[in-house]
């Protein structure tokens, strides 16, 4: 149907696209009358949209949730807004954040762990199904503006290079302007970024002041300025993600210096006076009894001095990074009063999962250590303490402070207790919600967030993007409780499971039941076992489910104290049962506990698998799952470069981080090979000759001489080579190497290290100063053989038999 629309003196008439033309055409244009396509637009006052997305933050780490850090911007949304106190994710970061976007569950999103431990099943592929929109796709289509900033973690990670494909990164799902991290975590330091569909460096150095959260909110605040300049009216769905609370826990000194003896106490009095507060502010009910003492976590007056000095810094650190990341949300919400948004933008902050138990007991200087299955070493934990924070480090606190940070729950993130899936939720519209500052206790998941918006906004689901007909939603709106503090919820089922620990959810009207089933128990020390050690069987399934499951009335047990499995037998059968239709309809099946191991998994690649691969400089980084394996195998690195008058410098190939790699390079005329492992220690290869000038064949080549250990966290060692013009330069033993992921961030570069520096024996970005024509790396085991050194070793030999 034709419209006439005002514009200036005229009045223009305007169709819908793919209607009819209203207008006339005749001869000439004297003879004719104008229509236009009418260009897409919003409902006129339609609200902004703004999900703030925290990483790692626990039920009782934000202010307004008890705890002592402070966070006066998070608490002044809160103040002005909801805080609902009974609102889940599914324990995990990428799982929830589909749920965010898409309202569905996890496993319906094929996003039953991280991207990275995605398996052959329909539940757990990692690629989120098309007909399972994105809420940007969906505003998309009502004329938002749409822009993600921060985290990711959406993209199955083989797809994450710039090979493609980019169908399922940022721009492929909806959204219009992308600038942040495609994986689970970053160096907050030195990130790495994408802006759209590309690779891009920081603008800064550390040297500088460079930090990611700053970066990231200087870029949503550009967004949108960018739009609203032009276009006032038009609404914007911003996905504003921080890398923060993930690890590494990195902020500038002077922000963890606040909280200098705050943490002196330990974590166990921190869990009662948050406790204590909880009550006070009303977010836990004051029958509520305070989870037990975690088996797992140390006794804190029983741990020497210097252990308790360490773990106090991790917890200051930990505070700072918190209130640096409130700081920058600030700036963010201050932006948007000043431009006259924040009052019609629907807020929704939320954690997305429970806090980070990764750090192990001591904590940890490097997170890949707990990826490689690597024991954390408390000599090096305490010769980092000073520098806890700054670039160097790849930090994450003891998880002590993890079981605080749950307060009043037990357990964390990657389980289904209480303490990984319950989460802080703070909803903040002052123009659609007249209640402020209160409570709001009603049943609610991350996959309710996108129905509550479409509420919010006046519309229905679509029934197609692009031409996919989409799913139902499997989330319900919770938009009614926004000014009835007594509105029953409307969610009275929901089902976990991560990793096959396991646990549902349910109102029957009377009693709010939870039964949980831990994997490999209740605690590690309990069952004897670690993460990801307890292999799930058929047979040992059956006896999980006859004797594993735990039941509690969460109507006077909110923090899962009172296990009532024995005393209410018919229940936790009906419970039992109901898990197992909801896991049937959502694709749960089948389980798998093997944590960690889930990372070496076979998974489709782009190209075939192949034994040589050409790499070339001045080119984008190639993210760890796409590129060469090098790791547990015979391997070569083959160089042609051409060296100019006086020598060069610089790394010719590298792959990670400072947390762990592998980089080639020449420095000071010699050609050297530095691995890496996992941050705690390097082993080095110099040549024993300087590098020639001119063109110049360089070749690293490792050859395993015993197997790995990956359940100790130990890669094959091996014998390391250096080859200059197909001559033997330098060798030496490795005696460990990498055994699982060879680091986070960082990727494979040719010609320079721009991130965290895989050697300490060299500064970023270490630019290769010569000219490099290419770099082959072989996997197919061929190594040289010197000629002269093996002549020499006969000749030896055959003098030793005389």
């Amino acid at each position: 149907m034709a419209k006439g629309k005002k514009n200036g003196n005229n009045t223009m008439v305007e169709y819908k696209p793919g209607t009819t033309f209203p207008g006339v055409i005749g001869r000439t244009v004297g003879e004719s009358s104008p229509a236009w396509p009418a260009p897409l637009r919003a409902t006129e006052g339609a609200p902004n949209v703004l999900f703030i997305v925290l990483d790692d933050t626990g039920f009782g780490q934000l202010g307004c949730y008890g705890s002592p850090i402070n966070t006066p911007n998070i608490n002044r949304l809160a103040e002005r807004g909801l805080r609902y106190t009974n609102m889940h994710t599914t324990a995990l970061c990428s799982p929830t954040r589909s749920c965010i976007l898409t309202g569905r569950n996890h496993h319906s999103n094929a996003m039953a762990s991280i991207t990275e431990a995605s398996t052959g099943y329909p539940g757990y592929n990692g690629n989120v199904p098309f007909e399972n929109g994105f809420l940007s796709e969906m505003l998309l289509q009502r004329g938002y503006n749409t822009y993600a900033v921060g985290k990711w973690h959406l993209t199955p990670s083989e797809q994450t290079s710039s090979a493609g494909p980019y169908d399922r990164w940022p721009l492929g799902r909806g959204f219009e302007r992308y600038y942040g991290f495609l994986g689970g975590d970053t160096h907050q330091y030195y990130p790495d970024l994408v802006f759209d569909n590309h690779q891009v460096e920081p603008p800064k150095t550390p040297e500088e002041g460079y930090h990611l959260t700053e970066d990231l909110t200087n870029r949503a605040m550009q967004f949108v300025a960018d739009s609203k300049q032009l276009a006032p009216n038009k609404p914007f769905f911003l996905y504003f993600c921080t890398g923060a609370m993930h690890a590494p826990h990195h902020v500038p000194k002077e922000w963890a210096d606040k909280y200098k003896g705050k943490f002196d106490d330990g974590w166990d009095k921190y869990r009662e006076r948050v406790f204590a507060k909880q009550k006070e502010l009303g977010v836990i009910p004051q029958n509520a009894t305070l989870s037990r003492h975690d088996p797992d976590v140390q006794d804190w007056d029983k741990l020497p001095a210097d252990e308790r000095r360490l773990y106090a810094r991790m917890m200051e650190v930990f505070a700072g990074f918190l209130e640096h990341t409130d700081h920058h949300i600030g700036r963010l919400l201050r932006f948007l009063e000043s431009a006259g948004e924040l009052d019609n933008t629907l807020i929704m902050l939320i954690s997305d999962n429970g806090a980070s138990a990764e750090g192990g007991p001591t904590g940890s200087i490097n997170e890949n250590k707990f990826f490689n299955n690597v024991p954390d070493d408390l000599k090096q934990n305490l010769a980092a303490l000073n520098e806890l924070g700054g670039p160097k480090y790849f930090n994450h606190y003891a998880w002590g402070w993890t079981h605080a940070g749950d307060t009043p729950f037990k357990r964390w993130k990657r389980e289904t207790y209480r303490g990984g899936v319950s989460d802080p939720f703070i909803v903040h519209w002052p123009k659609g919600i007249k209640a402020k500052g209160e409570i709001r206790t009603q049943f609610a998941h991350a996959i309710d967030m996108v129905p509550t918006v479409l509420e919010c906004l006046g519309v229905d689901p679509p029934e197609q993007i692009r031409g996919v007909t989409q799913s139902p939603i499997e989330g319900v709106s919770f938009a009614h409780t926004f000014n009835e503090a007594r509105a029953e919820s409307r969610h009275h089922t929901q089902y976990f499971e991560m990793m096959s620990h396991r646990s549902i959810y349910h109102d029957d009207g009377q009693n709010r039941w939870r039964a949980v089933c831990p994997i490999p128990g209740p605690s590690f020390a309990e069952a004897k076992m670690g993460f990801g050690e307890f292999a799930l069987t058929e047979e040992k399934l059956r006896e999980l489910d006859a004797k594993g499951w735990e039941l509690y009335n969460l109507n006077n047990d909110p923090a899962e104290t009172k296990n009532l499995a024995d005393t209410h037998r018919d229940v936790l059968i009906e419970m039992i049962a109901l898990w197992y239709a909801e896991a049937g309809k959502y694709k749960v099946f089948p389980l798998d506990s093997r944590g960690t191991a889930r990372f070496a998994e076979q998974r489709p690649q782009l190209a075939e698998d192949r034994k040589s691969y050409v790499y070339y400089p001045h080119t984008q980084a190639v993210p760890e799952n796409v590129a060469v394996k090098t790791l547990n195998r015979a391997f070569s690195l083959t160089a042609g470069v051409e060296i100019p008058k006086g020598g060069a410098e610089g790394v010719i190939i590298c792959h990670g981080s400072n947390v762990g790699g592998y980089t080639f390079f020449i420095k000071d005329k010699k050609l050297h090979y530095v691995h890496n492992y996992v941050g705690a220690e390097e082993f080095h290869v110099e040549s024993k000759e300087e590098v020639p000038e001119g063109k110049v064949e360089l070749r690293f080549e490792f050859e395993p001489t015993g197997k790995p250990d990956i359940a100790k966290g130990k890669g094959a060692p091996g014998r390391a080579q250096l080859y200059i013009n197909g001559k033997l330069a330098g060798q030496a033993d490795f005696p460990v190497t990498i055994p699982l992921a060879i680091g986070i961030g960082g990727g494979l570069n040719v010609g320079r290290d721009p991130g965290a520096p895989v050697s300490r024996l060299y500064h970023p970005p270490f630019v290769f100063t010569g000219k490099i024509f290419k770099v082959i790396a072989d996997v197919s085991g061929k190594m040289i053989q010197d000629k002269e050194e093996e002549q020499k070793a006969q000749a030896k030999a055959m003098m030793a038999r005389q």
